[in-house]
């Protein structure tokens, strides 16, 4: 397992990862995403800002670096700025496969992506990744598995992707949606020779979407890394947009709702990684703080009060636009 490396670690910001998705395209999801980058967003200026932030992340203690096929050029900047950095052997590098991004650098494509999580879709990513990542690239995702994915049930994609796991290769998963959990125990129950196929999971938890705790827990106790994603809820709870009790814990601290939203997944036994998805240094030099925000259990339970229904909290994800 590659996050071996990341146990020896022992800066406080070893278990936060960096996220590629804010930066590796001009469009997302995520609130406040014009004012953080504005309205230059060519190809040179996404790739420069996201070599800074690979940079600052880097000398601040972050050692797992989060990308998929479907972040636009975010493989590539990775790719490049890892080749010229070939002393750093203790990074981690993850991506994912079975998206396609189609927004051709739109910010107003109609469709920004495409899932397909066929075993044709696999070998022509695994392809296109490796191309640019080598022998750098550690672990390689299903990116948003949903109970429903073919590729719970694929059983020639499950031999490939063993035959990728005996050649070095960690092999995980992502989720996204109010099911969260089924699809993370069906992948659990997936096996290859009586072998379990997935090393690590990836899924949404914030403090307004839990509902997949208790299934983490049990991947956690499985033996797999699990990998947090989607800590600030899209920015829901960030700088202006936090509830008010983020808000009012981040003034007592002195620093950010980020952090504050970042602490609360920090503290759950089984998060091995939690990434932060900054799309500046500032925004990441503030996330990083939530590897020292002290919760107190008054705190906790004033926190607990935010969790959303999951059918709402997705509901509610689906409306954000594409800035």
């Amino acid at each position: 397992m590659p996050f071996a490396r990341l146990a020896a670690a022992t800066t406080p910001t070893c278990h936060i990862g960096l996220g590629l998705a804010a930066v590796g395209r001009p469009g997302y999801i995520n609130l406040g995403r014009d004012e953080d980058l504005g309205e230059d967003r060519s190809v040179e200026t996404l790739r420069t800002r996201t070599h800074e932030l690979l940079d600052a992340a880097y000398a601040q203690g972050v050692r797992y670096f989060d990308a998929a096929r479907s972040y636009g050029r975010s493989e590539e900047f990775l790719a490049e700025w890892l080749k010229a950095r070939p002393a750093f052997g203790d990074i981690v590098v993850g991506s994912k496969w079975g998206y396609t991004y189609t927004a051709d650098w739109s910010t107003d494509a109609e469709q920004h992506e495409v899932k397909d999580h066929t075993l044709a879709t696999y070998e022509r990513q695994r392809a296109e990744s490796e191309t640019l990542l080598g022998d750098r690239l550690d672990l390689y995702q299903i990116h948003s598995v949903t109970p429903d994915s073919p590729a719970l049930t694929d059983k020639e994609l499950h031999a490939r992707l063993a035959e990728a796991a005996e050649r070095g290769l960690t092999v995980g998963f992502s989720t996204s949606g109010p099911a969260q959990a089924e699809a993370i125990r069906a992948a659990l129950a997936v096996t290859v020779d009586g072998e379990p196929l997935f090393r690590t999971v990836q899924s949404t938890y914030n403090a307004l979407e839990t509902s997949a705790a208790p299934a983490l827990a049990e991947a956690h106790d499985a033996g797999l890394t699990v990998i947090v994603k989607e800590g600030m809820a899209n920015g829901r709870l960030a700088g202006p947009h936090a509830p008010q009790v983020v808000r009012e814990i981040a003034e007592g601290a002195g620093l950010g709702c980020d952090a504050v939203a970042l602490a609360v997944i920090l503290r759950q036994p089984w998060a091995g990684v939690v990434l932060s998805g900054a799309a500046t240094t500032n925004q990441l030099a503030s996330n990083l703080h939530a590897a020292v925000v002290d919760l107190d259990d008054e705190q906790l339970t004033r926190l607990a009060a935010l969790v959303e229904e999951p059918q709402a909290y997705w509901e509610r994800r689906a409306q954000l636009p594409w800035h």
